[in-house]
């Protein structure tokens, strides 16, 4: 990708894509995965570190390359050890990036667009609206900072940064090579060499895409469920009235069957109260996954301002839990993590400039709530 600079920004470039530029400024194909290495092994963004590549060639990269990641804005470290990063990218806008370390396992979650063109009745991110999508740069470059930050080491060696899940801001099937290519970019040998099985995408359900990615890259697949019926699920994530719970299913089968291993699909699941939390949606749930390989993942709803939903109480949550368990299901309650960073799920909102005036009929919404609220309080007064 050529940036305002006019130069290609090699961060975003997979390895195919790093020959092919080699190839186009006369150089050995070779070179490309030893720059590949300084970049994303080490995280050198400066051509002069790179010890073995020869200084002509040095000085012709830095005519017509760059290494450019985002520019990180914040930093928070919770009480709890998860780290959030506001990074701003080219179009203006912030998104944020999220690690969770939890014993031996770091998990990075990924944004892929600045807000969403989505728009979950329960996810802060939604109610900020949409902007863009990120570049590849963009994608990989979180995960670039993140290992910076821990020091960065050779693929073979362990290192903070064990799975990655694309789980952050957007929906990163609305924004397909690019994530596909930062992807790849996770897993290649000469990038951050995390295993197909731990690097996983979720979706909220845009079929047609969900049908095209196995063609490209077999990562591990979640799918963002929150309702076991089609009414319920209407209203929670919209875009199910375009692709209905059986359409959406069978893709997500389809994908699974299509990776030719004993892979199973996650379902993600948050529990609302007295809105999607009750035994008879759990019920429901377990009849519409009975012929799913699958796993759930339920999580309490994590709550932001004006969002007009609230956490269900543990009873409700370990009742839900439960029958879903006996029903022969293996069920996990993620825990809250980063909440005092508003680093939870559903808590990131990043700074866009929203293109879609979303933000701003959410902010009046709220507005005219709230002096309806003020209106009663003072009439019972």
């Amino acid at each position: 990708m050529t940036t305002s600079t006019g130069k290609t920004n090699l961060l975003g470039l997979t390895q195919p894509e790093m020959e092919k530029f080699f190839d186009s400024i006369g150089e050995k194909r070779f070179r490309a995965g030893q720059v590949m290495k300084w970049i994303h092994h080490f995280g050198v963004d400066d051509f002069d570190a790179m010890t073995n590549v020869g200084k002509a060639l040095r000085e012709k990269l830095k005519a017509v390359a760059e290494i450019r990641g985002p520019e990180v804005v914040s930093e928070d470290i919770s009480s709890d050890g998860t780290r959030k990063w506001v990074v701003r990218v080219a179009s203006g806008s912030c998104v944020e990036t999220v690690y969770i370390p939890q014993g031996k396992r770091g998990t990075l979650c990924v944004s892929s667009q600045a807000g969403c063109a989505l728009d979950c009745s329960f996810c802060s991110t939604g109610k900020q609206g949409f902007n863009s999508n990120l570049t590849a740069a963009e994608v990989i470059g979180q995960v670039w900072i993140a290992n910076k930050s821990f020091g960065s080491v050779p693929a073979t060696i362990d290192r903070a940064i064990t799975n990655v899940v694309m789980m952050g801001m957007g929906e990163p099937l609305l924004n397909f090579d690019n994530v596909v290519a930062a992807m790849h970019l996770m897993m290649d040998d000469l990038g951050y060499g995390i295993s197909k099985r731990r690097v996983t995408l979720s979706t909220s359900g845009v079929v047609p895409m969900i049908e095209e990615l196995a063609k490209h890259i077999d990562v591990s697949l979640a799918l963002s469920l929150h309702a076991p019926n089609d009414a319920l699920r209407n209203e929670l994530v919209p875009l199910n009235k375009k692709y209905p719970l059986k359409v959406l299913l069978a893709a997500c089968m389809n994908y699974m069957a299509q990776l030719g291993e004993k892979r199973v699909l996650t379902i993600e699941y948050t529990l609302l109260k007295d809105v999607n939390d009750k035994l008879e949606h759990a019920v429901e749930m377990a009849e519409l996954l009975k012929n799913v390989p699958c796993k759930i993942n339920l999580i309490p709803f994590n709550p932001f301002p004006h969002s007009g939903y609230e956490r269900p109480s543990n009873n409700a949550i370990r009742r839900f839990q439960d029958h879903l368990h006996h029903a022969g299901y293996n069920v996990t309650v993620r825990t809250t993590r980063g909440e005092d960073i508003d680093a939870a799920c559903g808590q990131l909102v990043g700074q866009v400039m929203d293109r879609t005036r979303r933000s701003e009929r959410y902010i009046a919404v709220r507005q005219l709530n709230a002096d309806g609220d003020g209106q009663e309080s003072a009439a019972r007064n």
